[in-house]
């Protein structure tokens, strides 16, 4: 049990140790922060979804932005599509579940906004019809994924692509990524604030 336990971290700090080594990925986690700061500045919103665990980093990052992360400031806007089981469940019954993202993002994202679909695979179906309704009305399309950035890297302006190829890394470098954007954006707005 410990050699799992240990060979487990030791693979999760290597990623992180990859992450840093990787100028493409620091550059990107600066570009997703600047980008959302740019749209708060502007009035618009940020919108995030995934799947399974990418829901819960989703719905992560949303809570940290509209509370707080370390400081006081203004609520931000974010939503996390995945969270409302009554719509999604609606979306999935009425049409399919390929359209739950798709469907909601046609209703919420104005242009401006910020979408940012989670994906470890880069290939979800839900997650790219809701990133390509996205791109129809003008948003800012972002992507965090695994190694390969799968189909999700042709069609976003900005691709978060952690260097793993197993989902547990991959979530694991994602809700650490979240944070450090989160931090930054939050350090920017609250200087704003007064």
């Amino acid at each position: 049990m410990k050699d799992i336990i240990k060979k487990r971290l030791e693979e999760s700090i290597k990623v992180k140790e990859d992450m840093i080594k990787d100028d493409k990925i620091i550059e990107s986690i600066a570009e997703i922060a600047n980008i959302i700061i740019d749209c708060y500045k502007k009035g618009n919103k940020l919108v995030i979804f995934g799947n399974g665990g990418s829901a819960a980093d989703a719905q992560h990052i949303a809570a940290e932005l509209v509370s707080k992360f370390k400081l006081e400031r203004k609520a931000l806007c974010a939503i996390a599509l995945n969270t409302n089981t009554s719509i999604i469940t609606a979306i999935a019954n009425d049409y399919e579940f390929g359209k739950i993202f798709e469907r909601q993002v046609e209703g919420i994202v104005n242009k401006g906004d910020v979408v940012i679909g989670i994906s470890t695979s880069g290939s979800s179906e839900n997650v790219i019809r809701g990133l390509l309704k996205a791109k129809e009305k003008n948003a800012i399309l972002v992507a965090f994924t695994g190694k390969s950035g799968g189909k999700i890297k042709n069609i976003t302006n900005i691709i978060l692509q952690i260097p793993s190829d197993e989902t547990p890394r991959i979530q694991e470098a994602h809700i650490t990524a979240g944070h450090i954007i989160c931090e930054i954006v939050e350090k920017e707005l609250a200087n704003m604030d007064k």
